[in-house]
């Protein structure tokens, strides 16, 4: 039986196909979609280890979490048939961003 695969990217209902987004701000946003990929909207680039640039074809992207996506770094789907789990927000705050936060803070601010 043969399956066919997409080669488009997929990105999720809610996320903005068109690659505009309603924000003055053009820097890039990413956000860990729960169960799903990492939607990366406005002005990025996106490079693989070596520097060398990927296009990514479009402003809106969604990038694979899972590991199982077949077009890699992008996301096809792959996460809904692997039964793929993950929170969009993380459970707990990382130390690195109190201590940055921290550090931020004028003297006698904390």
């Amino acid at each position: 039986m043969s399956r066919s695969v997409s080669v488009e990217p997929e990105l999720p209902e809610d996320a903005d196909a068109a690659g505009t987004h309603d924000g003055i701000d053009d820097r890039a946003t990413i956000t860990p979609y729960r169960d799903g990929p990492l939607i990366v909207r406005g002005n990025f680039r996106l490079v693989d280890q070596d520097g060398n640039e990927i296009d990514p074809g479009r402003q809106t992207i969604a990038l694979c979490r899972c590991g199982k996506s077949g077009i890699k770094p992008f996301c096809d789907g792959a996460h809904k048939r692997s039964g793929f789990s993950a929170p969009s927000a993380p459970s707990r705050p990382r130390p690195a961003a109190r201590i940055l936060r921290e550090a931020r803070e004028p003297a006698g601010e904390g």
